[in-house]
């Protein structure tokens, strides 16, 4: 089941009523986007660290707010994802990079990645909007793009909505359908029969995720395309810290190959155990 790869329900809500320290989750989806683009790694890598991460959030609090557990947290879970996904993995050390407040020696790492995959309950194969993308994109009736076009800007999409809190509600399908018809451009219209959705997909569920996307995605996010504004009914106004988290998405091109970052100052590594502060 999709749930079992969410974080709990009531996650949304204590992210939205502050219980959960937003602004640590923030910057932490900021630097393993940053990491990604750097090592060119796939979206899934991305978007599992993410979910590895608000799992992990949703089962156990974290002292010292903004402090190193955030930021141990977000190299176990960027690293545990890499394994997953990536056919090479850099080391512990080369994972760290744009110049952490502190650096953590691989065992330290190691640790972590223990505690999170008890938490998720060895849970790592989750289930992503990513494993939904080619099941839509082939039941559109014509297309308007190239098939890898619409791919990657459905891709671009699904990755943007790790910065918006208010899309933690949707299931991965939903969000991979509401990221295709995003996709798809002007003059889409949402499909009318249920026969385009599998029995297990939400129709309402993908039309809100949907607006919602319209709402923040296609104009706060450069690589989608831009869209006449949506004639459907608005949805309920969004929780005040959707809405920030969404302004906090000046670029979302995740995708960008890793000459386009500065190259990270070389570090010293120390022989200093477990946390260096840098």
């Amino acid at each position: 089941m999709e749930s079992h790869h969410m974080p709990f329900p009531d996650y949304l809500h204590r992210c939205q009523q502050r219980s959960i320290d937003v602004i640590a989750r923030q910057d932490s989806i900021n630097w393993i986007l940053k990491v990604h683009a750097y090592y060119n790694f796939s979206p899934v890598t991305a978007f599992l660290s993410v979910n590895y991460l608000d799992r992990f959030l949703s089962s156990y609090s974290l002292p010292l707010p903004n402090g190193w557990p955030f930021q141990l947290l977000s190299v176990a879970c960027l690293s545990l994802a890499a394994k997953m996904e990536e056919a090479e993995v850099p080391l512990l050390l080369d994972l760290q990079l744009f110049e952490p407040r502190f650096v953590f020696e691989p065992e330290t790492v190691q640790r972590m990645e223990l505690r999170v995959m008890a938490a998720l309950n060895w849970r790592l194969r989750s289930v992503t909007p990513f494993d939904y993308l080619h099941l839509f994109l082939c039941k559109l009736p014509s297309l308007p793009d190239s098939f890898a076009s619409l791919l990657s800007a459905s891709s671009d999409l699904i990755l943007s909505t790790t910065r918006v809190i208010d899309f933690l509600q949707f299931a991965p399908s939903a969000m991979a359908a509401a990221a295709v018809f995003c996709a798809v451009g002007e003059g889409f219209q949402f499909p009318a029969h249920d026969a385009f959705f599998p029995k297990s997909v939400n129709k309402e569920m993908v039309r809100s995720c949907h607006q919602l996307m319209e709402k923040y995605l296609i104009e706060t996010c450069p690589s989608a395309r831009l869209k006449e504004p949506s004639v459907q009914p608005s949805l309920a106004p969004p929780s005040p810290v959707g809405v920030l988290d969404a302004a906090a998405c000046g670029s979302c091109d995740t995708r960008s190959s890793s000459s386009q970052l500065e190259p990270p100052a070389k570090r010293l590594r120390s022989s200093a155990p477990d946390v260096q502060q840098q």
